[in-house]
Formats: C-alpha cells, structure tokens, sequence
C-alpha cells in the first residue's frame, strides 16, 4: 500500500557565494590543466567583503595568472560595482604550495605496483585519499535524477538565465531555490511548494514587480505538466527584502555546498567535496564513477533505482570495496547487477580518469547548477554508454540461489 510523503531539495545561482567559491577553484584547476593536464591540484578559495583568498597545493608546470583568473571568473558570474562585490577592485590573496611528497609518492606509485602485484598501468595510480563516495540514479525523469533537485537546479540556472539576458533586468547575481514534491509511493505526483530568493536592485517593488517576473520567467517555464501544480506554494523573497547579497552578506567556502552538488539529500554522501580537485582525488572522480555506473544500471533497465558506494584507501588503486542497492527496484537480484557492474566497470582511479577523460579543462561548468543530470562535453559521466555490456553481463551472471 502506497503512502504520500513530501520531499524537498534546495539548489543555488552561480552567484551565491559558496558556489563563487567553487566556481573559482574549478577556473584555477582549468587553467592549470590548460598548461599542464598532469597536474595535482587541491584549491580552495574562501570570499568575503572586499576579498578573494586562494590557498591550497598545486604540484604544476603551468603558471597561471591566478588573480586573473579570479577577477575573470566574478566579471563572468556578474559580480561588479552595481552588485556590491566589484570585480575589479576586490583584493586577491593567492598561498599556495606543492603537494605533500608522502601523498605524492603513494598516489603515483600505488601499493599494487610497490609490492609487484600487478604491472597493468591501471594499476600504478593509487587513490589519492582514502573516503567513501556514492552515486545514484532513478528513472523518475528523462535525466534520471530526483525530480526535486533536478527542478531545484533547472529554476537556479534559469534565474541566472534571465538576469544575464536582460528578461528580468533588476537581478543580481545571489540567489537560491527551493522544490517539494510530493510522493505517493515513490512516484513523484505534485509540487507542493517552491521557494525562490534572489537578489535584486534597491527599490524594486516585491508585490508588483519581483515576484510576478519571478512566477512568470523563473518557475512556471521549469514546472512539467505530468506533475499536479493544483494546490502549489509560491514564496518569493519571503524574508522581505534582499538588496544586500553575494559576498557581501555571506562569506563563501569551496566545498560547503556538497549535497546541492549531488542528489539533494535524496541518496547518501560520502562527505568529500568536488570543486579544487584533481581527478586524482577520489572525492571527485569515484563520485563521478558512481554516478556513471548507477545511471547505466537504470538505463539499462536493470533497476529503477540505483545507489552506488565505493571505497577507497590512499595509495591503493583498487577499491577497497563497491556495493549496490536498488532498492527493491531490480529486474534480478542486487548480487547479480553487482556481479555485472565488476565485469564492465573499472573503477581505478586510472581507468576511471582515462574512461571518463578527466584530464582536461572541463569543470568550471559543473560547479554551478549540479554536477549531474547535465549533458555536454563536461559531463562524460552522464553517458550510458555502457548500457549494451551491463545487460549482456547481466544476463550471462548465474541466478543467485535462496
């Protein structure tokens, strides 16, 4: 028996100042891997009132103009002098060293390779932490997210949309959205309620101007017509008033919008953030790994949902382990699509980078507006390119026994 229950997934414009923060990171890693596409790279950027601090290790033969890069990456999100954080005359602060050498060492010369286990050359890059990462996918829309975070970013990105183009000319950069659904089981039926806060220019009404344009340019073109809109909640702007935005109101932190970054709450985290990092770094490119396998699962239709965790040890290439749950979803057992996701899938961090071509300047796009559900050239993981292998591994798997 079926029972309706709400869930609910935030997302963030590229101009909220966490995400500017990410956004900035993954502009100095493109940068670097522009120059130098075997670089390691860990930055973190931190923003406030007035400046810009980037810090950090980055081992490199490139040698990018950060502050540039810096002052770039705020002009393209729209942070000049009508918004209240200027581009041009922010302070830029740039600490940043080389990778510590015991981490260096284990990660280009992983146990494997150290203790003459294996030559294979996928074997020869360790992880470069240890750490647990997961990924997910559901056949409950065309991208195969759940449907509050995917409607949480579409109205994100569309708010940057209408400011950029001049539809909704009072915006500024700063903004975040919000989306309840409704479940009657585990189908998404209804909106219940969406939250919109953007930042505005000083005097605009918020009755006659701001949440009109809101409704009409912003929400209403997202909602899809197969969910019940009936009885929806709209807030707009509902503490009143939001002049005062972007990093002048809140400091921004790489990293600390992780869950806006994945599946909205809706799947586990394993904690580790994305933008900054190299793909060496497990954080980022076994989450990615994870998401392109569980998609596959679902696109194969071996289940209609999938989570998917790894685990890793620093300086060791193999997972330490890889376990899948479809949540009774599964067409055959979850020991059977486990059986055929380890025959197609390499999931060393080598092979991983090299599957997925992960070397290349490809991530400032996904530090706004999600890392999944997204197409394009900087989205590799979102291929299910390996849908043909996963139901013939499938099918040739032995039945598991009761």
């Amino acid at each position: 028996m079926s029972f309706k229950s709400l869930f609910t997934s935030e997302s963030v414009t590229e101009g909220h100042p966490d995400k500017v923060a990410d956004q900035i990171s993954d502009s100095v890693l493109d940068a670097v891997f522009t120059e130098d596409p075997e670089s390691r790279v860990a930055c973190e950027t931190f923003l406030t009132t007035g400046h810009v601090y980037v810090g950090g290790e980055i081992t490199t033969k490139a040698q990018p103009n950060i502050p540039k890069v810096v002052r770039q990456t705020l002009k393209d999100i729209g942070y000049t002098k009508e918004s209240g954080f200027d581009a041009d005359s922010v302070a830029v602060s740039v600490a940043l060293d080389e990778q510590s050498p015991d981490i260096s060492g284990g990660v280009s010369n992983a146990l494997e390779t150290r203790t003459g286990e294996s030559d294979d050359p996928y074997a020869k890059l360790g992880a470069g932490d240890q750490g647990m990462m997961f990924g997910y996918a559901s056949d409950e829309t065309d991208v195969l997210m759940p449907t509050p975070i995917h409607l949480a970013h579409r109205m994100a990105e569309r708010l940057a949309k209408v400011r950029h183009d001049g539809t909704v000319p009072f915006l500024l950069p700063d903004g975040k959205t919000q989306v309840t659904i409704t479940y009657d089981g585990n189908e998404p039926v209804a909106v219940d309620t969406v939250v919109v806060s953007s930042h505005h220019l000083p005097g605009v009404d918020l009755d006659n101007e701001i949440r009109p344009a809101i409704e009409q340019h912003v929400v209403r073109p997202i909602l899809p017509d197969n969910l019940d809109q009936s009885n929806m909640r709209l807030f707009v702007n509902p503490s009143g008033r939001f002049e005062v935005g972007g990093p002048v109101a809140d400091a921004g932190l790489t990293g600390r919008k992780i869950i806006v970054d994945t599946y909205g709450g809706f799947a586990r985290h394993g904690g580790g953030a994305f933008s900054g990092k190299d793909p060496s770094k497990v954080d980022r490119s076994a989450t990615y790994a994870a998401r392109w396998v569980a998609k596959n699962v679902v696109a194969a239709g071996l289940a209609r949902r999938a989570e998917v965790q790894l685990a890793y040890a620093i300086g060791v290439a193999q997972p330490v382990s890889i376990r899948i749950d479809t949540f009774g979803t599964g067409r055959i057992p979850d020991e059977q699509i486990l059986a055929a996701i380890n025959e197609v899938f390499d999931l060393r961090p080598a092979a991983i980078i090299d599957k997925l071509n992960l070397r290349r300047p490809i991530y400032r796009k996904t530090a706004a507006y999600g890392h999944f559900g997204r197409v394009g050239d900087s989205f590799p993981w979102e291929e299910t390119n390996r849908v043909d292998e996963l139901r013939a591994a499938a099918d040739s798997v032995p039945a598991a026994r009761g």
